[in-house]
């Protein structure tokens, strides 16, 4: 069973969706919560698996209240759950599992909820593969991070390259993305480019022009870099 939190500043919204919940056999303990500074008091005093948020709540908006819970150290999985339809393109920026449209139906509340546990098994069958919502068009995928060969700086945003060529867009900066996944293998190599080591094929650490090449792409390595990159790819770090 998997304890959620509910937060909605409308009771009748928030009674609904608690009752809803209430009827899933692998719902366990339910937390309601009346505002977003409410709901961010719950989740530092208890773990839970899903935060059901609403998005315009006095005082702590849902997507505020989404970037503080990504800070937590067991960080729910977030669903939001709102009225707004303009939202949905941030929702999913800011790492949300699903997004659900108001009157919520019972069976498409399922479907979130399956989805969450999904991708919980996927992430534990994986060895913990953080996956990442990416919009593409008016559609969304997820992308694991073990589909990742490289990532490419492009402002506040970051471009996923994976083995088939395409390059997936997040809300993420390259420097996050190179603290969050340096334990799994991934090097800055320029200020513009994180590659994992184990996708590395060739290395050009000499000359004027040092580079790695990841299959056909060949990437610039910065010259203050030069040294730390040849350390990690003769130590052969990150190649499993």
């Amino acid at each position: 069973m998997i304890d959620v939190l509910v937060a909605d500043d409308e009771k009748p919204a928030l009674h609904e969706l608690v009752h809803l919940l209430r009827a899933d056999m692998r719902i366990g303990e339910i937390l309601p919560a009346a505002s977003g500074a409410e709901a961010l008091r719950l989740l530092t005093e208890k773990t839970v698996g899903i935060a059901f948020l609403d998005i315009h709540m006095p005082g702590l908006l849902g997507t505020d209240l989404a970037r503080a819970v990504h800070a937590l150290a067991s960080a729910p999985a977030i669903v939001f759950v709102t009225a707004d339809e303009a939202r949905a393109v941030e929702a999913f920026e800011l790492r949300a599992v699903d997004y659900l449209l108001k009157p919520v139906r019972a069976e498409r509340l399922r479907r979130a909820v399956d989805r969450v546990l999904e991708l919980g098994e996927s992430a534990a069958a994986s060895g913990d593969d953080e996956v990442l919502p990416v919009t593409v068009g008016a559609t969304v995928r997820f992308v694991r991070r073990s589909e990742v060969r490289w990532v490419q700086a492009q402002g506040d945003y970051s471009r996923l390259h994976g083995e088939d060529g395409t390059g997936n867009l997040v809300r993420i900066p390259i420097s996050e993305l190179e603290t969050r996944w340096a334990e799994a293998g991934f090097l800055r190599i320029h200020r513009s480019s994180l590659v994992r080591v184990s996708a590395v094929t060739e290395a050009r650490l000499s000359g004027g022009e040092p580079s790695v090449s990841v299959g056909e792409v060949v990437l610039p390595v910065s010259r203050r870099l030069v040294a730390s990159v040849r350390d990690t790819l003769m130590r052969g770090e990150g190649t499993g």
